[in-house]
């Protein structure tokens, strides 16, 4: 029987209606800034539909445009002048930033306590340390995505992560270690990579690398949670034309898999929705609002 699809529009429609219903019950509006360095056009569009997510679920949103000139100083400006400001809650600096521009200096000057993606090093701190803070949205994602799949008690089973980046493998690690999974991070020197697979219980492909998990890599009944996001040639589409794809081997995969999130559709979807939580719970925290049932745990 094939794998039953663990479909990102469902998952993270919750998680966006629970961030709603959380923000009705606040006695003011969550303020999230996002800045947009240049002018590319996805990470535009990106941010048009952030904010229009961010308003759907009750929230302030604002969005700063700097020119592709922008040097760092003007960035790393912006940002300070929103740590600064007392109405927003939570900042989001558009990426990858204009060539040019140091990406990991800007992130640094975010506060931790306005940092809805989870990516300063401060945050990336607290999470190792098991400390109250703003987890990243892709790895957060990945976990509410097996626990729809599995229940939300994940205790005991295996998960192994493939990929040991600071934006997915790592921090992945440690959200399902903090829910009681025995975690191991797999990566391209890991020693027969396809049997350590076949361990898994949750298997997480996150190195963008097309299709690379093929189904004789997945232990019968495992859940898959595919982070890849790889364009490949289509030319059955026609001269030219590409499709997405995962890191793993989708029609082969589930037919061994108990569950699969399909890309697109899956993991890709929960981000947004997970940054949405991220702005209601850093405005809590901030002004000393109660967290409200329906963002509790």
């Amino acid at each position: 029987m094939p794998a039953e699809l663990i479909d990102g529009k469902v998952v993270s429609e919750k998680v966006r209606a629970a961030a709603a219903a959380a923000v009705a019950k606040l006695p003011g509006k969550p303020c999230l800034a996002v800045v947009l360095v240049g002018e590319d056009p996805a990470s535009a569009l990106y941010v048009k539909s952030k904010g229009e997510k961010t308003e759907a679920a009750g929230m302030r949103s604002i969005t700063h445009r700097l020119a592709a000139t922008a040097t760092q100083a003007e960035v790393e400006a912006q940002l300070t002048a929103l740590n600064n400001d007392p109405e927003v809650d939570g900042i989001l600096l558009q990426l990858p930033l204009p060539k040019g521009l140091d990406e990991s200096r800007a992130l640094a000057c975010i506060d931790a306590a306005k940092d809805v993606d989870g990516l300063t090093e401060a945050s990336a701190g607290r999470l190792l340390l098991g400390k109250p803070g703003l987890k990243p949205c892709t790895p957060t994602g990945c976990v509410i995505m097996a626990k729809h799949a599995l229940g939300d008690d994940l205790t005991g089973r295996h998960v192994v992560v493939i990929g040991r980046s600071i934006l997915v493998g790592k921090p992945a690690a440690l959200l399902f270690l903090a829910e009681n999974c025995t975690v191991t991070i797999a990566h391209s020197k890991t020693a027969d990579l396809p049997a350590l697979c076949r361990t898994a219980d949750i298997l997480v492909p996150a190195v963008g690398r097309p299709e690379m998990v093929r189904g004789d890599w997945v232990k019968p009944g495992a859940v898959v949670i595919d982070v890849g996001i790889n364009r490949i040639p289509a030319p059955e589409k026609g001269e030219g034309k590409t499709r997405v794809v995962g890191d793993a081997h989708f029609e082969e995969c589930r037919t061994v898999a108990s569950h699969i999130t399909p890309v697109p559709g899956g993991v890709g979807l929960m981000t947004v929705a997970c940054l949405l939580r991220n702005t209601v719970l850093a405005a809590c925290a901030r002004r000393g609002w109660a967290v409200p049932k329906e963002l509790e745990g």
